[in-house]
């Protein structure tokens, strides 16, 4: 769910106005550790800055890789040789720089204390203006991949943006003041895999545009790759493309980048089904489309003109070998095919990005060798090799490419006519005992590059240097307004996609679209409810308290054009579910992650069932989340049953605010646990049960000074309730919202029946 906060503290949101002004109060006294106060008149005096100054996302403000910097180092000493400042910090992405501030996502703390952190320093002199620390739950992702993606700046409201690797996507303010949040798996059904690659969110005019696997409900239920727009002020989801036809990667890292192709601005990128996709980025409109790979695309392309350049490391279509770089003519209209390729080259690029700078290419493959191409002919025209590990992305500014290397390396290095030329080389550890892991790129601002290491977060230039974050103009792009004549083309209803509380409000708006993409601007719409119990009031629609829980459209007719807005409304407690009233094959629809994995059946003794099968190919965990990631201060019951086959049993359990309660079938054992792949805050006892034989599982979780606990209990059904909890556990940093849900780990079939949520007493 969406939530919004007021930057006086105070918060509201588009659900319950109460609970989120809890939630708000205990963030900021809970996870702001380090909360410091900058001096609020020098932004206002500040104008946005200029190409070249601000590096605020991944491959700069332009999406280039390129930077008009001059002046710039040839070399560097972790000893102290041109090297400006240095923070502690562990982080494995790329930073923002931008509005005077350098800023990242990275990892925290050991044990209990195990957290995903955002941090903004001072960009002059390093000094730390704010850090928040967040829980990581409901994902297997380890500690050490937290922090995989880059953060993003906009200039213009001085807001930052961030992913986290279990799928929280926050919006700040210079403050570090949490303007608006999403739970983009509890509410949007992201996936999160133990693979860890999250992508980077980029800014657009007043757009952030973030890429998303996952299954969300309805006609978005199904598994797929998507691209979101949400409002930079505001979060409001503006647009959802979902791209393709299926996935064959459930981790990917494929950042999309913005262009301007003809007439038409685009944001193109590769998705989990091997495939590039161009849309329009007012509307999320598909142009074209071009298979690539056979499996999932990890890298962003680069954009010169109307070409775009595309690579991968996976299984080519066409041939049984790895690993393709491709000139792509994207001046096309509907699906492009093999006319679209202008050339291709056989090279194995399958994680750092391709650079484009005049009338070369610049490529990083997975060997750390740096390759230089024609970009009209993809003729290779020299190769350096610089390492072991390529997977950073290289970077341009002042005739030089700087490039990291994973295994503690940074690299400098002066491109020639046949070849490059090795200006610097440094090599980070981790004391005595190994290098430290670099991932990211470099971020060129103020004259200064910038980047994050393992290790810690560098500033290198030249010290006698003035220095100055002050400019005359934004890079960042504005919006396209159609011009005076235009016609529409196109309608969007806003926001997009809704959760929402039963009774609870919601305005929309009424958006049109030339056939280019441009905004015509708000229009006045007809609008309709469609499969929802409620009442429409003007553009408001409130939600029937006694319909409870529902799926639906808000549809809306313009001009002979026509759009709709989906919502999902969660009602009130308590809830009870039984599935006697659903067909056999058939689930819950307004429930989250259970498309594809668990469906109704009918069970001997036991009448209609939700039934988990054995997962024949993937992971077989998942949860099966039924509310919204607001919801707090419940209480959730099942009866579930495990079955056996050889010396396969499985994991079953239920899921309240953030935390599992599991019973651990080859363990024989009954966990509480917050964080799976690290067990950050984990209680476990030993407890024996049966195969074949139903229990009912009930789980509480209450927010208590300076800490939750959580309680878990377990029994067979139709035996009394026990009076005493079987587990109980404790969290010294909160997990203070989420969805009820259930949870499975099924090498063989799980049965769940008689769901009970209720609020606790």
């Amino acid at each position: 769910m969406l939530f919004l906060f007021t930057s006086d503290e105070d918060s509201r949101m588009l659900g319950d106005v109460g609970r989120q002004r809890q939630v708000k109060e205990a963030i900021v006294m809970s996870q702001r550790l380090i909360p410091i106060s900058f001096a609020i008149g020098l932004y206002l005096a500040s104008a946005p800055l200029a190409l070249g100054q601000d590096w605020s996302q991944w491959r700069g403000a332009d999406h280039s890789g390129v930077s008009a910097a001059t002046e710039l180092i040839d070399s560097w000493s972790k000893d102290g040789e041109n090297l400006i400042w240095r923070a502690d910090f562990t982080g494995r992405s790329t930073l923002a720089v931008f509005d005077g501030r350098t800023c990242g996502i990275g990892r925290v703390g050991d044990g209990v204390d195990r957290q995903e952190v955002v941090s903004c320093w001072n960009a002059e002199d390093g000094r730390l203006l704010w850090e928040n620390r967040f829980n990581v739950y409901l994902t297997t992702v380890p500690f050490t991949r937290a922090g995989w993606a880059g953060v993003a700046g906009d200039a213009e409201t001085g807001y930052l943006y961030a992913q986290g690797v279990d799928g929280h996507f926050w919006c700040f303010d210079r403050q570090g003041n949490i303007v608006w949040e999403w739970n983009l798996g509890e509410d949007l059904g992201r996936f999160s895999g133990y693979g860890g690659r999250t992508h980077s969110p980029i800014v657009d005019g007043d757009q952030v545009l973030l890429s998303v696997i996952g299954s969300i409900w309805g006609d978005r239920a199904a598994p797929r790759h998507r691209f979101f727009s949400f409002d930079k002020r505001t979060g409001k989801i503006i647009w959802i493309t979902t791209a393709g036809t299926g996935i064959k990667d459930r981790n990917t890292q494929g950042t999309p980048i913005v262009a301007t192709i003809g007439e038409q601005r685009l944001l193109i990128g590769g998705t989990a089904d091997g495939w590039i996709y161009a849309l329009k980025v007012g509307t999320g409109e598909e142009v074209w489309r071009f298979h690539l790979s056979k499996r999932g695309i990890n890298t962003t392309p680069a954009v010169r003109g109307h070409m775009v350049y595309a690579t991968h490391s996976e299984e080519n279509l066409d041939e049984g070998v790895m690993g393709r770089v491709v000139a792509i003519d994207a001046r096309g209209k509907g699906d492009i095919t093999a006319t679209g390729e202008v050339w291709r080259a056989p090279l194995l690029v399958g994680y750092s990005s391709p650079l484009i700078h005049q009338d070369r290419l610049y490529l990083v493959d997975n060997s750390a060798n740096l390759l230089a191409l024609d970009a009209q002919t993809g003729e290779e025209i020299w190769e350096h090799n610089f390492g072991k590990v390529g997977k950073g992305s290289p970077v341009w500014a002042d005739g030089k490419i700087y490039v990291t290397e994973v295994n503690g390396n940074f690299h400098i290095l002066e491109p020639g006519a046949k070849g490059a030329k090795e200006l610097d080389a440094e090599h980070l550890t981790m004391g005595e005992e190994r290098y430290a892991e670099v991932y990211g790129s470099p971020a060129i601002a103020y004259g200064r590059i910038y980047f994050a290491t393992e290790e810690g977060v560098y500033c290198l230039g030249q010290k006698e240097a003035p220095f100055s974050s002050a400019s005359a103009g934004s890079a960042m792009a504005s919006n396209e307004m159609a011009p005076e004549g235009a016609k529409a083309a196109a309608l969007l209803v806003v926001p997009a996609e809704v959760v929402v509380g039963a009774g609870e409000a919601v305005e929309f708006e009424v958006r049109s679209f030339d056939a280019l993409g441009r905004s015509l601007g708000v229009v006045p719409a007809t609008l309709a409810l469609d499969g929802l119990k409620g009442k429409l009031s003007g553009n408001r629609f409130i939600g029937d308290p006694a319909a409870g829980t529902q799926t639906g459209k808000i549809t809306a007719s313009a001009g002979g054009l026509s759009a709709s807005a989906r919502l999902r409304v969660v009602g009130s407690l308590p809830w009870s579910e039984n599935f006697d009233g659903f067909e056999v094959g058939k689930f819950p629809a307004n429930w989250i992650g259970i498309p594809g994995k668990a469906a109704v059946q009918e069970v001997e003794g036991a009448g209609k069932v939700l039934v988990k099968p054995r997962s024949r190919i993937g992971v077989p965990r998942a949860n099966f989340l039924m509310g919204s990631s607001d919801m707090a201060d419940y209480t959730i019951q099942a009866d579930m049953l495990g079955t056996v086959k050889g010396r396969r049993r499985p994991d079953m359990g239920l899921v309240n605010s953030g935390y599992t309660l599991d019973m651990q079938g080859n363990h024989q054992r009954l966990q509480v646990r917050s964080w799976a792949a690290e067990l950050r805050m984990a209680e476990t006892i030993d407890f024996s049960w049966e195969m074949g034989v139903w229990y009912t599982m009930k789980m509480r979780v209450d927010q208590e000074p300076g800490k939750t606990v959580i309680r878990g209990k377990v029994w067979k059904q139709g035996e009394a309730e026990p009076a005493e909890w079987s587990i109980t556990a404790e969290d010294p940093h909160p997990t203070l919202s989420g969805s009820p849900g259930l949870y499975g780990y099924s090498p063989v079939e799980i049965y769940y029946d008689n769901v009970k949520v209720t609020v606790s007493k």
